[in-house]
């Protein structure tokens, strides 16, 4: 599985990141996890699932759009 979390510039989330990391390890979850600036989400498409941070909750609506 693989999880992309988007926030405004890559960096904020890096710390969730690795807790997510070592929750799914704990667990033996195969998964791939990463974050990535919003304004790179279109070249991350191949994300099964794709996590907004609260700070761009204004990008929901354009997210959606690029996966629809």
């Amino acid at each position: 599985m693989k999880i992309m979390l988007c926030c405004a510039a890559g960096m904020s989330t890096s710390l969730l990141v690795t807790k997510m990391e070592k929750a799914a390890a704990a667990k033996e979850l195969d998964v791939e996890i990463w974050a990535n600036p919003v304004s790179e989400a279109k070249d991350h498409l191949d994300a099964d699932i794709i996590l907004l941070g609260p700070q761009i909750r204004y990008a929901e609506k354009s997210v959606k759009e690029l996966v629809d």
